[in-house]
């Protein structure tokens, strides 16, 4: 009975469940439709606008690859332009361009590292140390260079190369040295100067064995000179990107770009080992022949020691600036500006003169080198003591604005000095040693400001005084000859 009565009565309530089942079903069909069709709707809309987003952004990947494209184009037939790519001066240019863009990588990296994180009593010491001992090889081993290079085939090039491949191994090491505050820190940084300071001595021998028939030394060196301002200008943006993710990645980035450099310095021209018909210059003695199976050795002008005397005041100044300032305007910041930004304004202000400086000496057709060096140098003197009286950031700005400038100025005139004065044949030994020279004089400056007193009336009143004393005793040694003009 049970089961019959079962059997009787599932029916009707499957009947009954069936329809309550259709009943409650059926108003979600009717509600789910709509939104079934928003989402469709909304899904088709997001793939147009990601397909439409592709497109865009292939358009525009193609635009700043031809962008890029025609500025690397332009770039390189500027550098070969005037006969530079016939003599192989171009892929010096192009070789300084890459060493400005590491320089730089370096720089931004280690402005948030190595003078900003570091206890300024700890950071001093250690780059007073290590300063001071990078002294001692500039001091004995740079005059030994060029005529080292000189008596041994494929010497320059591959020197050349060391100097960034010695860049490129140190910006790995400060790439993990940031991260894990490891002390090779200090010494790796300084490395990386010591090495580019290097590779200015290194380059300076090459420029006149690449120079082409219509070109003069002067512009040529102004030539290289602008490409590492366009090589730094375009490389900052790119290491200030990557910064953002970390201090190392800018060192990584460093890493690159000098691994090409060395590539391209291991490219230049057999022309740059070459060393025939070429003679010795000495700071000491006479002109003399040699004895047999030694190459002729030559006095330095008058003229060429009174440039490189007043030389050395805008490049110890420039040396004692970026040490003295950086840990200044670290502890005693000018108002509500930070250390960070009051000494990028400083280093941006010297680096635009610097820019301006070279390009009045490309646009000049006449200076005259006695009377260019000796302004250069009473004009540091002077606005280093307007700054120290009206201590602020405009008139550090003007300083910075001023030394760039000077020693711009300064240097292009030296250049036209050793081009009218000494002969071809010793030009590169000259270059050499007057590029040592001015790299000993940068050193000194920065040992005196990172040992100066924080107190910026006191540092720059005795960096001006030490200007002024300097320029005295180079307007007393001036001879007759020096005020001959020279074409740039």
């Amino acid at each position: 009975m049970v089961l019959v009565t079962s059997d009787r009565h599932d029916p009707a309530v499957g009947q009954q469940s069936g329809q309550s089942e259709t009943a409650t079903d059926a108003p979600r069909t009717d509600a789910a439709a709509p939104r079934a069709g928003v989402v469709r709707r909304s899904l088709a809309g997001a793939a147009r606008g990601a397909r439409a987003a592709g497109r865009g952004a292939r358009v525009a990947g193609r635009g700043v690859g031809t962008a890029g494209q025609f500025t690397v184009s332009q770039a390189r037939r500027a550098a070969r332009a005037e006969g530079a790519g016939d003599s192989g001066l171009s892929r010096l240019i192009e070789l300084h361009a890459f060493n400005a863009a590491g320089d730089a990588a370096v720089a931004i990296s280690l402005a948030g590292t190595l003078f900003f994180q570091v206890p300024t009593g700890e950071a001093r010491g250690q780059v007073a140390l290590f300063l001071g001992l990078t002294m001692l090889p500039f001091a004995i081993v740079a005059p030994l260079i060029g005529p080292f290079l000189d008596r041994f085939s494929h010497g320059r090039r591959w020197a050349v190369g060391a100097t960034m491949a010695i860049r490129c191994f140190l910006c790995w090491v400060l790439a993990t040295a940031v991260v894990t505050e490891s002390g090779w820190l200090f010494p790796a940084a300084l490395g990386c100067l010591v090495a580019s300071k290097a590779y200015g001595v290194t380059r300076a021998a090459a420029v006149p064995r690449l120079l082409p028939p219509d070109l003069t030394l002067v512009k040529a060196n102004a030539r290289v000179s602008l490409a590492g301002v366009v090589g730094a200008g375009v490389s900052a943006p790119l290491a200030i990107l990557a910064s953002t993710f970390g201090p190392e990645w800018s060192l990584r980035y460093g890493f690159v770009v000098f691994v090409l450099a060395t590539i391209w310095a291991i490219r230049l021209p057999d022309k740059v080992d070459a060393s025939h018909g070429e003679g010795e210059m000495v700071l000491t003695g006479s002109t003399e022949a040699g004895r047999t199976g030694r190459r002729p050795r030559t006095r330095i002008p008058g003229a060429v020691a009174f440039a490189l005397r007043a030389n050395c005041g805008p490049r110890w100044l420039s040396g004692f600036l970026t040490m003295f300032m950086a840990f200044l305007l670290r502890d005693n910041p000018i108002g509500e500006w930070r250390p960070e930004v009051l000494l990028g304004l400083v280093i941006g202000a010297a680096g635009l003169g610097n820019t301006l400086g070279i390009t009045i000496g490309s646009l000049l057709r006449r200076i005259n080198p006695a009377v260019t060096v000796a302004l250069a140098l009473l004009a540091d003197a002077v606005v280093a003591t307007l700054a120290a009286v009206f201590y602020g950031l405009v008139t550090l700005v003007l300083l910075g604005l001023t030394a760039g400038l000077a020693q711009a100025l300064a240097k292009l005139s030296l250049d036209s000095t050793i081009q009218r004065d000494i002969p071809s044949r010793i030009q590169a030994s000259a270059f050499a040693r007057s590029d040592t020279t001015l790299q000993l004089a940068w050193v000194i400056g920065g040992f005196v400001g990172i040992a100066m007193p924080l107190m910026p009336q006191l540092g720059l009143g005795i960096a001006a005084g030490v200007l002024g004393v300097w320029a005295a005793f180079v307007l007393l040694s001036r001879p007759d000859r020096a005020a001959a003009p020279a074409r740039t």
